[in-house]
């Protein structure tokens, strides 16, 4: 397995880290592969006696989100033409996702510093969320002229609702943990210090719980929330606002700090 996805396992706990650092934990082709692969083995831990994942990060921040690099060195080698065919793509990475939310072990996300873009997309298809006192969350998809598309819009609706969902997409903004809290995004906030045995204590209570029972539950919940008519509706729209050039412009004025104000839609 690559080394930008670390795995280990301690005791009922499978930890899958996070581990591009210098990168600010951007997530590209090289980390998705790997964090399915993580999940792959996550199954076979939970046959082993593995009874929760845990989700964490290395560095100052969990994630800034998708690496931006990629799309740039996409469109110099393809003169644009991988935008013209987008569903491929979308599916490889909904279906990382998916495998996270429908793995038989709970998922625990630990987050810290920023969870941004795709990385809360991820955190989103966690089963829950802790996160570090002043964690910063967002998906600013919309300022680069896309929507969130590895099911971060269908899974944020199901959780908070369709008004504090457009309110999060449509402006893009970063938000903090009292909304969080507040709109049920995360299900606990804690110090630096503390979070760790906090982890250690939620852990324990899943591990209180009957294997099969605490599986089942979240098969029969998940379920019940069905996502695959969403995820369609998130690549259909993707597909279109890739191949505008809004899209390729906002994605040169992020990684060259030169931001877009005007937004002219084509």
């Amino acid at each position: 397995m690559s080394d930008v996805i670390i795995t280990r396992r301690d005791g009922a706990v499978f930890e899958v880290i996070l581990n591009r650092p210098d990168m600010r934990n951007a997530m590209n082709d090289e980390m998705l592969d790997a964090l399915s692969s993580a999940f792959d083995q996550a199954e076979i831990e939970f046959a082993d006696g593995a009874r929760v994942v845990v989700i964490r990060a290395k560095g100052r921040v969990f994630s800034s989100g998708i690496d931006l690099t990629q799309f740039a060195a996409m469109e110099m080698e393809t003169g644009g033409d991988w935008r013209q065919n987008l569903f491929p793509l979308t599916a490889k990475y909904q279906a990382v996702f998916n495998k996270i939310e429908n793995s038989s072990l709970p998922v625990l996300c630990v987050m810290h510093g920023y969870c941004l873009g795709m990385a809360f997309e991820m955190a989103l298809a966690c089963d829950f969320r802790i996160a570090v006192e002043r964690t910063k969350l967002g998906l600013p998809e919309s300022r680069l002229g896309i929507i969130p598309d590895v099911g971060g819009t269908v899974r944020l609706v199901k959780l908070v609702g369709p008004s504090r969902a457009k309110d999060i997409i449509m402006t893009g903004r970063n938000f903090d943990l009292t909304l969080a809290q507040e709109w049920g995004i995360v299900n606990y906030v804690y110090s630096k210090d503390d979070v760790d045995a906090k982890v250690a204590e939620f852990v324990a209570e899943l591990c209180a719980s009957s294997p099969l029972a605490v599986s089942y539950t979240k098969r029969v919940i998940n379920d019940i929330m069905e996502n695959s008519r969403g995820l369609q509706i998130e690549a259909w729209a993707q597909a279109q606002l890739f191949r505008t050039e809004d899209f390729m412009n906002a994605v040169s004025a992020m990684l060259d700090k030169s931001y877009p104000v005007d937004w002219q839609g084509k």
